[in-house]
């Protein structure tokens, strides 16, 4: 099966799509409408040789995948502001709407940039920095810098686990979750050779292997034979040292992941099959059934920014495509 090279997230109330340069955002507005905006796709680094480049280019993706996905919930999240604001800002005329909509624009990129912000920092401190500091209370016990590190790991991963099922039982994620399933259904659909409809879509699978749940799974597994490797070889026994080195490698850990979670996408192996299998175990947790307007959403944001039928065309060409699709 060759990759589609599909990515997307979901949103509120609907689905970001990306392909290559360009990607959608769908939204099922409060009128049942659904709402598509196409834009262009643009790194935080211009350079495109910076971006071929293994493991840097993990480290790009990743903080572009921040940036463009925060951006692409604020502007789901505008259909469903609160009505009085929205009449408000109906109301006024010239300048002064300029000025409104200026003023509005600025906030939402602080908000943005804050959000982004924040969520690598609580990241960092939840899943890296923390692990380590419940794990170094061992010391005061006699245990060894090596079954610190250890058991930093387990928590690690006690954390993440219990993060990821917290998320999936909060009640206002449930439909964010459903709409993630539908975006993976809609990839599924393609990549499986399907054409793309409500029909083919519903029956696809909603677990993929290119999942940003997957890749997650990929950083702390990485995180951890990382830190024991590094840590074996150079021994650091000032704390806030090991602290240090810990945030320092995350870059690096990110880049590999992503190199991992780019060859389960595109590898039929068996072996790669094997080591993708728990990560899309967990999409247990972050992806739900969607309904078939859910599925409909997706397909619209596929289509804006891919040529699916194409795409059977060149890779299923045995597949008959109903060109009313």
């Amino acid at each position: 099966m060759k990759s589609s090279n599909i990515g997307g997230q979901a949103v509120m109330e609907g689905i970001m799509m990306r392909h290559k340069d360009v990607y959608s955002v769908a939204v099922r507005k409060p009128d049942k409408e659904i709402e598509v905006k196409v834009e262009d796709y643009k790194s935080v680094v211009k350079c495109k040789s910076l971006q071929k480049l293994p493991i840097l280019r993990g480290v790009f993706s990743f903080i572009d995948s921040l940036v463009v996905g925060t951006k692409c919930l604020m502007y789901s999240a505008t259909f469903f502001e609160d009505e009085e604001d929205l009449k408000k800002r109906e109301q006024l005329e010239g300048e002064e709407k300029e000025k409104e909509l200026a003023k509005k624009e600025k906030a939402d990129k602080a908000l943005m940039t804050g959000t982004v912000i924040l969520s690598v920092v609580l990241s960092v401190g939840l899943f890296i920095v923390l692990p380590y500091l419940l794990a170094s209370l061992l010391r005061n016990i006699g245990v060894s810098e090596t079954g610190v590190t250890l058991a930093e790991a387990g928590v690690r991963i006690v954390l993440f686990l219990a993060y990821m099922l917290l998320i999936s039982k909060m009640q206002d994620i449930q439909r964010v979750f459903m709409y993630h399933g539908a975006e993976h259904k809609c990839i599924n659909c393609v990549e499986n050779g399907l054409p793309l409809n409500v029909e083919n879509v519903m029956k696809s699978s909603r677990f993929h292997k290119r999942c940003g749940t997957s890749f997650l799974f990929f950083v702390i597994i990485i995180s951890i034979i990382f830190f024991l490797g590094f840590f074996a070889v150079v021994p650091i026994k000032t704390m806030w040292l090991r602290v240090l080195v810990r945030i320092l490698l995350v870059p690096v850990i990110a880049g590999v992941s992503y190199e991992v979670i780019r060859l389960a996408g595109n590898s039929d192996n068996s072996v790669v099959a094997f080591f993708s299998k728990p990560g899309m175990a967990l999409q247990k947790l972050t992806t739900k059934e969607p309904t078939p307007d859910m599925a409909e959403v997706a397909i619209k944001a596929v289509e804006a920014v891919f040529d699916w039928k194409a795409y059977l065309k060149e890779n299923f060409p045995d597949v008959k495509i109903d060109e009313e699709c």
